[in-house]
């Protein structure tokens, strides 16, 4: 079925449910060879003893046009360069070096470990430095932090930052000395000093982070506590150490000591605060030079900010978000409260990771600038900071899942990927060229330069089983491969593209053309994602440089940014999103007016890298809205494509649920599951409540335009007939797996 009859179909008739909870307890039927995943493979080799089955395609054809360009230039000559290639971590969430240890690096890892390795990209084994139990369930808790005392060399201290499952709560802050007893070599578990601890009320925004000071404190970043909105007032009371940065002196008393300086010494204030009203410090640094102390703040739902933070200074939240009003009900006074240095809302990011005043002296251009990132989209920025006045930032270079920057004694800084388990340094760029990336679709050699609205002949077309909501427009979908080059799979599925890929993707609304969006893999590896704006004569395309919102007839359509599209195709995600085993496994009527399995066509002209053994028919597949499939099965498809992208392990959603179309019932982590970001104001609200949609913020979020949407982009419409169906869905589940 063309994707204009599924469009009708939704208007039609039902469509399948956003979001599910009934059995789905089988995982797609995979075939080999990827390992390590829920795969299966069954069934002979891809044949049918009625007949040979219809092929689309019967070569592949060549592709010499689609090719990938480089990137568009930034306004910052830096990029990346993976080092230390033959070692991989386990969630790495910070990089740091011991004081006058230069020849070791030492990597964080969320579940427990600290991994020791040789400072010598030819290196091939990480040893572990310390192992701890603690609990890594929740998304943001496990071990967090990692500071050496600056006398290591003489007393071989370290402390470690994690969380547990002691307290009344099930989730405690803890802050521990550990000792070497080895001359450095490992730190001694059962040397644990325990200095600090402290209940968390939720399982988020537990920032963790913790450095010593240029003054020999030891400084320590806390969350509001979690949940969403700092329901309780967290980060603007003084009775607590929720929403702060506490400065402790370790070196004075059995734990540690308050430093006389310290702001905060009323009857109803926590000595420990040395600075409040943060929601959710992620990274800081003290700049090696200056001495000052950046951090990076996660915001709630519009911005994201990196503030200085001084003593006894006030940074807004929850009375603000950024510099922007968070809380009306408190009129939104700005008297005492500090502006961060850089803010961006959300149509450019979702989730700052605070970084480094670059003070090492290979990029001497990069010299006294602070360096951050969005988590999501994996841009990095910088702004130059030595002036009377900070500059406005700007994009540096692109990563991945960037979790933590690192700085080692040189003041050279490094990049942290969570998702890969990866270690990149900043590279001074290769110079400064002229910017040669296609102004128009007609220059990109992937659409025929006289007729742009017709692809070239290299490019090779495709559908999805079950497409991505998107306003009603209707979409055509194309890919392009470097000639000889090959598609792996990973252990979900997902399609594994080689450097050099191009992926297109055009709109159509009442029949025209509105974007073309093309995504490409760039010769560092990184994915960049390109939107192109039809003129109204259908002639051809402009290339966008930011995000757009035009009316076009009586709806608002966006044209997203480079960085939005980022968001949603996460590096968690598999990058292209709908090319995926379980999406191509579908019929599709080709340019050669033959009618045929999209994955059997693929396979018999030779695009994955090890051929496919399993026949289609025995594989599992996702359910369209048009199927005759089951509720169950067309549910758990509608939740696959439009939610997993982002609720899946490490995909950028906030919580823990995993709306993946194989994840167990019981596993998927919404049903009577109280939300990780607020209740929207509906008291007794839960992610879904069985019987009760208004309770359900799955429905509500549906329902909804603007602040707390979902999905969270590239929408401005609501989908009406699948908020009625979840609405009736909802009503008739009769409880939790």
């Amino acid at each position: 079925m063309t994707e204009a009859a599924v469009t009708m179909a939704r208007v039609s008739g039902l469509i399948p449910l956003l979001l599910g909870l009934l059995a789905c307890p089988r995982p797609p039927n995979l075939p080999e060879p990827p390992v390590g995943g829920p795969l299966s493979s069954s069934g002979g080799a891809m044949s049918s003893s009625q007949g040979p089955p219809a092929i689309g395609l019967q070569t592949r054809p060549s592709n010499t046009t689609c090719v990938v360009p480089a990137r568009p230039l930034t306004n910052g000559n830096v990029r990346l360069e993976r080092v230390f290639p033959a070692l991989s971590f386990d969630q790495p969430i910070f990089l740091l070096q011991a004081p006058g240890t230069p020849g070791f690096f030492f990597v964080v890892e969320r579940g427990g470990a600290v991994m020791k390795f040789a400072n010598n990209d030819a290196v091939e084994v990480a040893t572990a430095f310390i192992r701890l139990n603690v609990n890594a369930g929740p998304g943001e808790a496990g071990l967090l932090g990692m500071a050496f005392h600056p006398n290591w060399q003489q007393n071989h201290l370290a402390f470690l930052s994690y969380t547990d499952d002691e307290g009344s709560t099930g989730l405690r802050t803890v802050i521990s000395r550990f000792r070497s007893d080895d001359g450095g070599a490992t730190l001694n578990p059962a040397s644990e000093e325990t200095v600090f601890t402290l209940e968390q009320p939720y399982d988020n925004h537990n920032g963790g982070g913790i450095a010593f000071g240029p003054d020999g404190f030891l400084y320590i970043g806390l969350g509001d506590g979690g949940s969403g909105g700092d329901p309780l007032n967290a980060g603007q009371d003084l009775e607590t150490l929720l929403g702060k940065m506490l400065r402790v002196d370790v070196d004075q008393g059995p734990t540690y000591g308050i430093p006389s300086s310290n702001p905060f010494t009323g009857a109803n204030q926590k000595r420990e605060i040395f600075a409040y009203g943060l929601r959710n410090p992620w990274r800081f640094s003290f700049d090696r030079e200056l001495g000052t102390l950046w951090v990076g703040d996660v915001g709630q739902d519009r911005w994201e900010e990196i503030d200085v933070v001084t003593r006894g200074g006030n940074y807004g939240w929850r009375l603000r978000e950024g510099a922007h009003c968070y809380n009306p009900g408190n009129n939104c006074p700005t008297v005492d409260l500090i502006e961060p240095v850089y803010e961006y809302p959300h149509s450019e990011g979702r989730s700052v990771t605070g970084g480094y005043v670059y003070r090492g002296s290979q990029i001497p251009a990069l010299y006294g600038t602070y360096v951050y990132a969005d988590f999501e989209t994996g841009i990095i920025y910088g702004g130059y900071v030595d002036g009377p006045t900070p500059e406005p930032s700007r994009e540096l270079a692109f990563g991945s899942s960037v979790s933590s920057f690192g700085e080692d004694l040189q003041g050279e800084l490094y990049v942290v990927n969570l998702s890969q388990g990866s270690i990149h340094k900043i590279r001074a760029g290769t110079g400064m060229v002229n910017d040669t990336f296609p102004a128009l679709l007609s220059q990109t050699g992937c659409v025929d330069s006289t007729d742009p609205t017709q692809m070239a002949p290299g490019v090779i077309p495709y559908d999805v089983a079950d497409p991505f909501w998107s306003d009603g427009a209707v979409k055509t979908r194309f890919m392009a491969l470097p000639n000889t080059t090959t598609i792996g799979l990973d252990a979900d599925g997902d399609f594994e593209f080689p450097i050099g890929t191009v992926l297109i993707k055009s709109f159509r609304l009442a029949g025209r053309l509105i974007e073309t969006r093309l995504f490409m893999r760039h010769e560092d590896g990184e994915w960049g994602g390109y939107t192109y704006e039809w003129n109204t004569a259908q002639t051809d395309a402009t290339l966008l440089t930011a995000q757009k919102d035009v009316d076009i007839g009586p709806q608002r359509w966006t044209y997203p940014s480079r960085a939005q599209c980022l968001q949603c195709h996460s590096a968690a995600a598999g990058r292209s999103l709908g090319l995926e085993l379980l999406q191509l496994n579908s019929e599709f009527t080709y340019p050669t007016g033959i009618t045929a399995n999209q994955l059997r066509t693929l396979n018999h002209i030779g695009l994955f890298t090890t051929p496919l053994t399993t026949q289609p028919e025995l594989m599992e597949r996702l359910s369209p809205p048009q199927s005759a499939s089951s509720l169950q099965d067309r549910a758990r498809s509608y939740l696959h494509t439009n939610c997993a992208y982002c609720h899946r392990p490490n995909g950028g959603g906030r919580g823990d649920s995993n709306l993946l179309y194989w994840t167990a019932d019981a596993d998927l982590g919404i049903c009577n599951e109280a939300p990780d970001e607020g209740d929207l104001g509906i008291a007794g609200a839960r992610l879904l409540v069985p019987g009760n949609p208004a309770l359900s913020l799955l429905h509500v979020r549906m329902n909804r335009r603007g602040v707390a949407q979902m999905p969270p982009l590239a929408t401005s419409q609501v989908d009406p007939l699948g908020a009625a169906l979840v609405d009736e869905w909802i009503s008739t589940m009769g409880g939790c797996p």
